[in-house]
């Protein structure tokens, strides 16, 4: 086969059958943009991401360190670093952000995701990423960090910012180096805000957690906030853009959600599955290595095919079929080991909601256009699609 460009326009339509063809036939191999190694197989991947000592996060650099873009939080955040740093700024802000984020979520997201459904349950059509997909995540993020007055920034900043790769087309390259200004300039003033004044909020909480006498500097404060702002956001929202799109599609699972209230946690797992939100990381060897049987040199990045993964045949039973009922199976859709996201509690909370309020309240769910995609490495996404949803 060819080699596959994962920002090939094709490939991002739908990625799943060059996935299958390299599970088949190239499990281990080299592929665009920026000649990195794909591992695309089950066992491979949790492999990879489970061994830090020879396949570093530092990896993601390859995606988040570009010369055109200036300096990047991103590339000094808990999800490029390895052990000791990494466990030691990630039981910091798991402290903070456990306390903060839990008990507050489902009062917000229930009020948000029901008022859509309101609007849902009378005939409605719309840009679903321009309205719930976009709404119910800034409205959360928001809310936790005391910010609802930035909330209609957050996905520029968030959309342009993850599309930050070795394959980034020229012409959105300003628009990144923007968005990385301005969301910095933000967290800045807030930080300086909460400094002078605590608050109820996340943001005060990472300024006051401690463990054995260790705070988080401003750098560590910075980027674990552009984590927030830029994995936390994109994963939810097309997280329930794919949900949505799985549910026009099959109409007859969206009457069996309605009679069954207790499938939509499996529902949301599934889809998760079956198309998650993240579909690479990056990691690279620390030394000399292999996989399946094949030598990587040193230095090689390695892009670990998340989405591939959860469509491998061996672990699944027809894996490229949607099945709400299938065994739990753990997926690698957030990850595996100690770089399991930190947010997944959170985006399944968040989608769970969305689909209690939504799903009895509308009769179907349409697709109207056909949607469009991002262009990041690492999340796959869709950026416009208009859905119509019909009465009950």
């Amino acid at each position: 086969m060819a080699r596959l460009n994962l920002l090939d326009p094709q490939v991002r339509a739908n990625p799943y059958p060059y996935y299958a063809e390299l599970r088949r036939a190239a499990p281990v191999s080299v592929i665009d943009p920026g000649e990195i190694w794909a591992i695309s197989r089950y066992d491979d991947v949790v492999s990879v991401l489970k061994n830090p000592a020879v396949f570093s996060s530092q990896g993601l650099r390859a995606a988040t360190e570009q010369p055109w873009a200036g300096y990047n939080p991103l590339t000094d955040s808990l999800v490029l670093l390895d052990p000791p740093r990494h466990t030691a700024i990630r039981s910091l802000v798991n402290h903070a952000f456990t306390l903060r984020v839990l008990p507050r979520v489902e009062p917000l997201a229930r009020k948000v995701a029901g008022a859509f459904a309101e609007r849902a349950s009378r005939g409605l059509e719309v840009d679903i990423c321009d309205d719930l997909a976009t709404t119910l995540p800034a409205q959360v993020i928001g809310n936790l960090l005391g910010l609802d007055d930035a909330c209609d920034k957050f996905r520029t900043w968030s959309e342009t910012i993850v599309a930050i790769s070795p394959g980034t087309p020229e012409a959105l390259r300003p628009s990144i180096v923007a968005s990385i200004a301005e969301l910095g300039q933000y967290l800045e003033e807030v930080f300086e805000d909460r400094r002078r004044a605590r608050r109820d909020d996340l943001a005060s909480d990472l300024l006051d957690a401690e463990i054995d006498g260790r705070r988080l500097d401003q750098a560590e404060l910075m980027s674990f906030m552009f984590v927030l702002f830029v994995a936390g956001f994109e994963t939810t929202t097309h997280l329930l853009v794919n949900s949505l799109r799985i549910l026009a599609e099959r109409p007859e699972l969206l009457a069996r959600l309605r009679e069954a209230p207790s499938v939509i946690p499996h529902f949301v797992e599934e889809a998760l599955r079956f198309d998650p939100s993240v579909h690479v990381t990056l990691r690279v060897a620390t030394r000399d290595t292999e996989i399946a049987g094949v030598p990587l040199p040193a230095g090689a990045v390695v892009a670990a095919l998340l989405a591939s993964a959860n469509r491998d045949e061996t672990r699944y039973e027809h894996a490229d079929r949607f099945d709400v009922d299938r065994d739990r199976k753990p997926s690698v859709a957030f990850g595996h080991g100690i770089h399991f996201c930190l947010g997944a509690p959170l985006a399944r909370a968040e989608t769970r909601i969305a689909f209690e309020e939504l799903v009895p309240r509308v009769g179907a769910i349409h697709v109207t256009q056909e949607p469009t995609w991002n262009c990041g490495l690492t999340v796959r996404g869709v950026t416009s699609c208009r859905m119509r949803f019909e009465p009950l």
